[in-house]
């Protein structure tokens, strides 16, 4: 059965990206070139420039996607959530469970923000607007509200510090301790003593 049009160009585009992103984990952004992405994907260099204008977008398509599975692991595993520290918990553990596919911790937090510094303006990390969601409920009538924003930068720079201690051989269960207890300390109960 012949595939429609709809079907090669989304094939064309997943195995893009599914090459892009083995190459950009195993040397880096700086050492893949593009023709190193069109023999893995198996394409010609027309469809890579088809789907993407450079290799920097296409990087950080890869990047989006990747992202973007992090943020949808949390969001499923802190719905059924019963309070906002449970699902900030869960939302943890979803995230280091998110963040031990191979390669992901370099792509996501070496990579990526390696990149960031080079470019600017690559859209918010659907993962820490979750956070911010997740810390927003948390800290609802607590002093500490007003600064939701760096509370967000900060604690999403813990959680990035652990996934990275994790992948290195460090102990996760020591990590999603030391997480609890951070988050615990945020608990508006907490701040009132």
């Amino acid at each position: 059965m012949a595939r429609s049009n709809r079907e090669r160009t989304d094939a064309t585009r997943t195995a893009l990206l599914d090459a892009a992103r083995r190459l950009f984990v195993e040397k880096g952004y700086a050492e893949t070139a593009t023709p190193d992405i069109v023999a893995a994907a198996g394409v010609t260099r027309g469809a890579l420039y088809h789907h993407f204008p450079d290799k920097k977008t296409l990087f950080w398509a890869v990047v989006e996607r990747e992202a973007g599975e992090v943020a949808a692991d949390i969001e499923a595993r802190s719905a059924e959530a019963s309070s906002a520290r449970e699902a900030l918990l869960q939302g943890a553990c979803a995230y280091f469970d998110a963040m031990a596919a191979p390669g992901r911790t370099r792509l996501l937090l070496k990579e990526a923000p390696a990149q960031t510094v080079v470019d600017s303006g690559n859209g918010e990390d659907p993962a820490e607007s979750s956070l911010k969601v997740g810390l927003s409920h948390l800290l609802e009538g607590a002093a500490l509200l007003p600064l939701l924003d760096p509370l967000t930068v900060l604690v999403s720079a813990a959680f990035e510090r652990a996934a990275i201690a994790i992948d290195c051989g460090g102990n996760r269960k020591n990590y999603e301790a030391a997480i609890a207890a951070l988050i615990d300390g945020l608990r508006p109960d907490e701040l009132r003593r």
